[in-house]
């Protein structure tokens, strides 16, 4: 009877609960509710007051619109107005309010309208953050299986929530089950994938007294862990704590913006109600006054302003969309135009994150290079590891056959054994190999010093217990990696660096097939944003691209973040402010490039509308703006800043930035 305590079937666990659906979570949010509303009355309305339609027609729907778009915002700022504070939102309801008094009703719902999607869509990104975040500890399992002992003897199992794990417990993880606290191996061995923590693309050999973390899947062999953190102090808890105290801080930009439109909003309601008090004051008539007041809060008001930043951006977001760059708002793609350093990730980064066998070596005359690779193919065939499968793929793109294999055994952190075409066959690791397997001397010592100088993760071949070759296995390196790192060096004026949780060895030499001159290898994911801000603090706007979970906290801690999207987490795709659909490489430089052409047509924008309202605000205030030629200005000034910003949507736009990169 096996032991309980090393038995290998995964522990029973509690079926989960249904997860509603993303558009269930979408509708739950009120602010998407009540824009999806507003929208939706506008857009009927709108049509029917165009054609000349009966009040009765269109009235209604205008109000609900109103109602539905700007009851929040409006709320918001009176309640904003109690602490001395005027902003934008309440203007804009203000605003619309007075031109819905004076007629106007188009020109209010429209205002209403837009603030109320925006709204809708901050609440969006905040909800997906905070999902992402949570999905996080679901990394870490809910439950584990602490060892109960006598003395020094292991006695029984107990399930306990993870949240009961003290310092010292012993816990057992199974193969296929995640480790539930960071800890130590105090029994067993096996092979660990944490590329959830270092992006280590291969499993790594834990044995006694090596370092584990919570999160992280347990592939071969039974182990022990002694608990050696609580569970609110562990990597992958620090992660969900550094994603959030990075997503709660706001830009400089952001800042900026929100002191100018407190200003702008002072400005406009004082000169709109000296506008109306004065001249009521020295006699001048009600109806007239207001008339001007109200013709002057409708020129006034910030449309163009807005539209004079939107229009670009959103035009580059959609054009960035169609090849495969997907930028989450118009503040991201603002601010990728601005960044001055790049930090990239190696494994699903620059790295297309599967290992491949990258150079077969032959040792002695018993095999030739083909023999080798097929004899360590029939020998991997049935294993599930990365390494075997890149080895059978290799023999398998050659044409090779691979003969059945019998008797086939695993040696967590080993390798693999099996009798092939009646010779025994063992594939491992340097200095593995088991009883009755020579060592292979001198020979496979340099092959395996050569192998692992290169950057390359070193097998070994033994067939009849002979050293027959030795396979250099390695991640492949992106499709226009090199071309990318040199056009972002171009764009920012310094070559970009490479943070990564591999070996020095092979950072140092994928860096150096890809044109990079910086490595900070062997990080965790605190060492990455520790980097980040370090550079951040000398005044860089550091650019972030990274595909797995160690890198959400980079990603959210940097000035902007872009994920690689097959490959990538849901956390990092989640993070990251934009997310290259396709894995192209070519489209990170392309995507800052178009960037830079939108913030120059942002700055042409507003300065057409800045003239156009300060002519209009004058003309209001110097003299008789009729109302209609007020919207008429206002609205042409609105169009024409549009219509200057849809430029980028053209293809013309995307081959300009490919080349300006």
């Amino acid at each position: 009877m096996a032991s309980p305590l090393l038995d290998d079937r995964p522990a029973v666990r509690p079926a989960a609960a249904p997860v509603p659906s993303r558009r269930t979570r979408l509708l739950a949010l009120p602010e998407v509710r009540w824009a999806g509303l507003s929208a939706v009355a506008f857009l009927l309305a709108f049509p029917l007051d165009l054609a000349g339609a009966p009040g009765w027609t269109w009235g209604p729907l205008y109000a609900v619109c109103y109602v539905a778009g700007g009851w929040e915002p409006g709320w918001a700022g009176l309640m904003a107005l109690r602490e001395r504070s005027l902003d934008v939102d309440l203007l804009m309801i203000v605003a619309a309010a007075g031109a819905a008094a004076i007629g106007q009703f188009l020109d209010g719902g429209l205002l209403v309208v837009i603030f109320a999607v925006s709204g809708a869509l901050e609440a969006l990104a905040t909800r997906r953050t905070a999902d992402s975040v949570r999905g996080l500890l679901d990394l870490a399992p809910a439950t584990a299986v602490r060892v109960a002992f006598a003395g020094e003897e292991a006695v029984g199992e107990v399930v306990v929530a993870v949240g009961e794990l003290r310092v010292g417990d012993v816990v057992l993880v199974r193969p296929g089950e995640r480790l539930p606290a960071d800890g130590t191996v105090v029994h067993g061995a096996g092979e660990v994938d944490q590329a959830t923590i270092t992006g280590e693309p291969l499993p790594v050999r834990k044995a006694l007294g090596d370092e584990v973390f919570a999160g992280t899947l347990n592939g071969t062999g039974a182990l022990r862990v002694r608990v050696d953190k609580d569970a609110a102090d562990s990597v992958i808890a620090r992660i969900v704590g550094m994603v959030e105290e990075a997503s709660g801080t706001k830009a400089p930009t952001q800042l900026f913006i929100e002191k100018v439109e407190q200003r702008y909003s002072v400005g406009v309601v004082v000169a709109t109600l000296a506008l109306f008090l004065v001249p009521l004051a020295v006699g001048a008539d009600f109806t007239s006054t207001l008339l001007r007041a109200m013709t002057f809060m409708i020129v006034a008001s910030p449309c163009a302003v807005v539209l004079a930043t939107m229009p670009p951006l959103l035009s580059a977001i959609a054009n960035a969309g169609r090849h495969g760059v997907l930028v989450k708002s118009a503040v991201v793609m603002e601010r990728l135009g601005g960044v001055t350093r790049v930090a990239l990730d190696k494994t699903g980064t620059l790295t297309e994150g599967a290992p491949r066998v990258a150079e077969v070596r032959v040792l002695g005359a018993v095999c030739g290079e083909d023999g080798v690779l097929a004899a360590a193919a029939a020998a991997e065939y049935p294993s599930e590891h990365p390494v075997a499968r890149a080895v059978v793929a290799l023999a398998e793109e050659r044409g090779l056959r691979i003969d059945p294999a019998e008797d086939f055994s695993s040696e967590p952190g080993w390798g693999v054994r099996a009798v092939v075409g009646g010779r025994d066959v063992r594939v491992g690791r340097p200095g593995g190999g088991g009883a009755g397997v020579a060592s292979g001397g001198e020979r496979v010592a340099d092959a395996v010093d050569e192998v692992e100088g290169a950057g390359r993760t070193a097998v070994v071949v033994w067939v009849d217990g002979v050293p027959v070759g030795v396979l250099g296995v390695a991640d492949r390196v992106r499709a226009g990696a090199g071309e990318a790192v040199e056009a972002l060096g171009r764009l920012t004026g310094s070559v970009p660096v490479l943070l990564t949780g591999d070996n020095a060895r092979a950072a140092e030499r994928l860096a150096g097939e890809v044109g990079i001159t910086e490595v900070r290898a062997g990080l965790l994911p605190q060492d990455k944003v520790a980097a980040v801000r370090e550079w951040e603090a000398a005044g860089e706007k550091v650019l972030v691209v990274g595909d797995g979970v160690n890198d959400a906290p980079a990603l959210a801690a940097a000035h902007s973040g872009i994920a690689m999207g097959r490959a990538g987490s849901d956390l990092a795709l989640e993070t990251a402010d934009a997310v290259a659909v396709r894995d192209e490489l070519a489209t990170v430089p392309a995507v800052v490039a178009l960037s830079r052409r939108a913030r120059r047509l942002v700055v042409q924008n507003l300065v057409i509308a800045s003239v156009c309202i300060g002519v209009l605000v004058v003309w209001d205030l110097a003299g008789h703006l009729p109302l209609p030629l007020g919207v008429a200005g206002h609205e042409g000034s609105t169009v024409l800043v549009g219509l200057n910003g849809l430029r980028l949507l053209r293809e013309s736009a995307w081959r300009g930035a490919v080349r300006d990169a």
